[in-house]
């Protein structure tokens, strides 16, 4: 569908050029600037239209450097669409480097936009999904609809702030030191502040070690705390990586079931020395472990001597409930959890950096089995990370990110429930919607979701089952669908195909 062309009021060095319904009169179009927006239906994400409509117009010469944009609510009610899209498509042409955006002054087109709209340069990266397939690729259906979880969307990354961080990384003095488990200062201060700011988590910058990735975390762990050979609880569903890693670490892995509420504590054993758990966001079931059973848990531990394995891979996105304390933050005596962070999540896996943050016996431990194995984050990496941390462009990108899955989990859900009205009832669920990347679609246990799977990968829609995470036959039976990736405007084809193919497995 193309809308119709939307005529916009805008003032330029005091002067009318366009005066619309807005102030309750006919349209009287000014010859000095024709500025019409349209929204072809590309496919693409309504924000993403919306940025490129009017880096259109400043192309055209329709819009020059310093002109002023319009307030974003009256472009979302000239447009027919929610506020949000306009805010979103805004954030992206301030962090590509179109507009200006000044508290008090508007958002204005920014200097040198002209030039980059000629060159036709995308105010976003384009991402394969949005690219036109070849002819090749458009016979491979997995290529449809990817919803594999676990993965980011590093798109929605500022590539203004991306290189402007790394540009500083680079200024850095090159050395000859291979970096240590006690390098990385800039990192560690960073972290700290952001990690208190947003997870609630007081924490000095010593007691902070930077590793390359959660399996390097996990590793290093259990080498540190001497855990071979013995018991570690884990959560069943749970994340499978992390269980094969420290099986191959050499602990023997005991699964303990999980519930609507995630870990349970009263199914921990003595012969446990540690328990593996994800209380933000449960992985892959999507629970969010209430504060009492967290307390309950921790104050466990303690008395128990049982070290808690905190992965908090997603606890910066949530949608529509308020935060809640991270084990570690509950944790006063800092004696029983280790916490686990990742940039996997927030950024992009591309960059390997995770952190730890150990009971303080443990941590000259942790830092000995690092030095043993040599394991390391590449310094410029984790400069840039720094900066971008320090500029404030990494709590924007929270920000501005969290907007965007929000609405892709809605549109998504919607589009399930809509495919699937026996949605929130006994026969089939949606968990795990209140935060993270994912949310698991719970089927009744006659349906064999290993071959679901395999049947929507041959339809056009990679998702994986929860056999892939379940340890026997027991347990429960879905999909775990990732939406971080998916356009709004692409979820109604793949939950018809899900909805389609989920309805066959039921009758």
């Amino acid at each position: 569908m193309i809308l119709a062309p939307v005529w916009i009021r805008f003032q330029i060095h005091n002067r009318d050029y366009l005066q619309t319904s807005i102030v309750g009169s006919m349209p009287r179009i000014s010859p000095e600037l024709h500025l019409t927006l349209r929204l072809p239906d590309t496919g693409a994400p309504l924000r993403h239209r919306i940025a490129e409509s009017i880096v259109d117009e400043i192309r055209m010469g329709r819009l020059q450097p310093g002109d002023p944009l319009p307030s974003t609510r009256a472009l979302a009610e000239h447009l027919a669409v929610a506020r949000a899209s306009v805010v979103d498509a805004y954030d992206e042409l301030c962090s590509s480097g179109y507009a200006n955006a000044r508290a008090g002054s508007g958002t204005r087109i920014a200097p040198g936009a002209d030039v980059a709209a000629r060159a036709h340069v995308s105010s976003h990266a384009i991402t394969p999904s949005s690219q036109p397939a070849s002819p090749a690729a458009s016979e491979k259906p997995d290529a449809s609809w990817d919803l594999t979880p676990g993965h980011p969307d590093p798109s929605l990354i500022s590539t203004t702030d991306w290189r402007r961080a790394w540009r500083l990384a680079a200024t850095a003095a090159v050395t000859s030191d291979v970096p240590g488990p006690d390098a990385h200062p800039e990192l560690r201060r960073s972290l700290a502040e952001h990690l208190r700011r947003t997870r609630g988590i007081s924490a000095h910058a010593d007691e902070l070690v930077i590793v390359p990735g959660v399996d390097s975390a996990l590793r290093t762990l259990v080498a540190a705390a001497g855990f071979g050979g013995r018991d570690v609880a884990f959560e069943e569903p749970g994340y499978s990586r992390a269980r094969r890693v420290l099986e191959d670490s050499g602990v023997r892995a005991r699964c303990v079931s999980v519930d609507g509420d995630g870990f349970d504590r009263g199914l921990l054993c003595a012969t446990d020395v540690a328990a593996y758990c994800t209380p933000a966001h449960q992985y892959p079931m999507g629970a969010r472990m209430p504060v009492s059973r967290r307390a309950q848990l921790v104050a466990h531990a303690t008395t128990s001597g049982t070290l808690l394995i905190e992965d908090d891979y997603d606890g910066e996105f949530r949608y529509d409930v308020s935060a809640l304390p991270a084990l570690r933050s509950i944790d006063r005596g800092r004696e029983c959890v280790a916490y686990v962070g990742t940039a996997s999540k927030i950024l992009t896996p591309s960059i390997r950096v995770a952190w730890v943050i150990a009971p303080p016996a443990l941590h000259p431990r942790l830092v000995q089995a690092l030095r043993a194995t040599g394991e390391a984050c590449c310094s410029v990496t984790t400069l840039a990370l720094s900066h971008f941390i320090d500029s404030g462009a990494l709590s924007q990108h929270i920000a501005r990110a969290s907007r965007t899955y929000s609405a892709r989990r809605t549109a998504f859900v919607t589009a399930l429930q809509q495919q699937l009205p026996t949605i929130d009832t006994d026969v089939i669920g949606l968990a795990g919607i209140e935060a993270g990347l994912h949310v698991a679609l719970t089927l009744p246990g006659s349906v064999d979701d290993a071959t679901l799977a395999l049947e929507l990968q041959a339809r056009g829609v990679r998702v994986p089952s929860l056999a892939n995470y379940r340890t026997t036959e027991k347990g429960p039976r879905g999909l775990v669908c990732g939406y971080a990736r998916l356009p709004e405007s692409r979820a109604r084809g793949a939950a018809e195909v899900i909805g389609n193919t989920v309805q066959r497995h039921l009758t």
